[in-house]
């Protein structure tokens, strides 16, 4: 009996290698194998292309205080730290998936006494080791559950992945947006002042009759806009500080606060980067990743579903002493064994079984058209990145041509005004374009540093690539 149980455990064990799970094949991707022709990409990229998974972030954020604020965010970071906490939240479900794929092993003693069909009591006691309905996988249900679970673990994990991006870039922008309020802010206060002294000389002509109500009218317009566009340019700044520290955690630290005050936009280099081929985003972007895990959860849902319709063997059994007298528990000749199997065959089940088996189907073609949607998702965010970086390069280009010219006709307008050969009118007019071409300028830039994040981030820059392999052997 004893040779019968252990060939019976070893058929089980190899039986448990039969899967019902339908066989993985992967989407083919539902985009082109080109970028388009907006995108200004050449296919001599291919050939020095680099993966952006060989390099680290620090690669590409270059800048000191960006490299501390991006640290700093990925220690404190309270949605970071939430999706971390649900990576280990799914790493214990697929411990219990895992555990369910081998027996449970149990110490027990048990006592009975109960009233005898003549006179006394009749006492049982029996103590030992046990282990309980344990399913006997023939048809891979217990394993298409574990398998699902470490799909569900490993598409959280690279959830994480794309948190982690999204939190990296979120920080470099805000960042970046600071400093471009810092540079607002000193142009409006320099432009608020050049407006208050215009105001001043204006009006003292208009007392001595050299200036009319027009031109103080005028300049009186001119000083109050700057003022508002001040006012509106240091709360954009609070918020932005505001919005920064959420993202960071904290505060923000001395040593970028010493850098807000001094730095200035055009300061921030960042490296340039290719782009590669479309199908290297399949590899390089978590979220993509994220949904073809998901994609084979659903398939091995399916596996558990189908395993379903067959019979249901489980075995308990134990091994241990057995007496009629608590003293005699556990001396010679008290000791057996018992084995009890079961097979449970579904017969009628007024179609549950088939609803299940339906519902896990639907959610896979439901996965796969969500994984379809993430690859068209991210061959927009990283072709949009590519159209607007030339574009954004010759804005920049063109914003700094056009705040050289201006900065030359206020001086030449400023010089004519000085000796009457200009109006109060032109000379208003000129500072004001001035101002307006310094905004331009700081705005363009801002949006060019900010289309290198974007490009990074759509490229999947920044992620720590999954040993799936070692994760299939913990």
């Amino acid at each position: 009996m004893i040779k019968l149980s252990i060939l019976t455990l070893a058929c089980a064990s190899a039986l448990s290698a039969c899967s019902l799970m339908p066989t993985y094949e992967r989407p083919i991707a539902p985009i082109d194998s080109q970028w388009p022709a907006s995108a200004g990409i050449d296919s001599s990229y291919k050939d020095s292309y680099q993966r952006l998974s060989d390099k680290g972030w620090g690669h590409f954020y270059t800048d000191k205080t960006v490299q501390e604020l991006i640290t700093i965010a990925l220690a404190n970071n309270r949605d970071l730290r939430v999706a971390v906490l649900n990576i280990e939240q799914a790493r214990a479900q697929l411990g219990l998936r895992r555990a369910d794929q081998f027996p449970s092993l149990n110490a027990g003693i048990t006592g009975s006494r109960v009233p005898a069909s003549g006179a006394g009591i009749s006492s049982t006691y029996t103590g030992g080791l046990t282990f309980t309905a344990y399913e006997l996988d023939f048809f891979g249900r217990v394993a298409s559950l574990k398998e699902q679970a470490l799909a569900q673990y490993l598409a959280t994990a690279e959830a994480s992945q794309t948190a982690r991006i999204a939190l990296m870039s979120a920080v470099a922008q805000s960042w970046l947006s600071l400093l471009a309020d810092e540079e607002l802010l000193r142009a409006s206060r320099q432009t608020l002042a050049t407006r208050e002294d215009s105001l001043k000389l204006v009006n003292l002509k208009r007392e001595n009759g050299a200036a009319s109500d027009l031109d103080w009218r005028l300049s009186q317009t001119l000083l109050e806009s700057a003022r508002v566009t001040l006012a509106q340019q240091t709360q954009k700044r609070a918020l932005d500080e505001n919005a920064l520290a959420l993202l960071l955690g904290q505060s923000l630290p001395a040593s970028a606060r010493t850098q807000l005050a001094r730095g200035q936009l055009e300061t921030v280099q960042l490296t340039r980067i290719a782009a590669g081929l479309p199908s290297d985003l399949l590899t390089d972007r978590p979220d993509i990743r994220q949904a073809e895990q998901l994609l084979l959860a659903s398939n091995a849902n399916i596996g558990a579903a189908r395993a379903a319709f067959f019979p249901r063997i489980s075995l308990t059994a134990g091994a241990g002493s057995a007496s009629s007298e608590l003293s005699g528990l556990f001396k010679s000749g008290s000791w057996g064994w018992t084995m009890a199997p079961q097979l449970i065959l579904p017969i009628f089940d007024a179609g549950r079984n088939q609803a299940n088996l339906d519902a896990a189907q639907t959610g896979r073609s439901i996965a796969v058209a969500q994984y379809e949607k993430a690859i068209q998702s991210a061959f927009r965010e990283v072709a949009d990145a590519l159209a607007s970086q030339s574009t954004l390069d010759q804005q920049l280009q063109a914003s700094q041509a056009l705040l050289e010219a201006e900065s030359e006709r206020a001086h030449l307008t400023q010089m004519r005004f000085d000796h009457g050969a200009a109006s109060q009118l032109d000379w208003l007019d000129a500072q004001r374009s001035l101002f307006v071409a310094q905004q331009a300028l700081v705005q363009t830039r801002l949006s060019f540093l900010q289309n290198q994040i974007s490009l990074f981030k759509s490229l999947g820059g920044g992620a720590n690539p999954l040993d799936i392999a070692n994760v299939r052997q913990r």
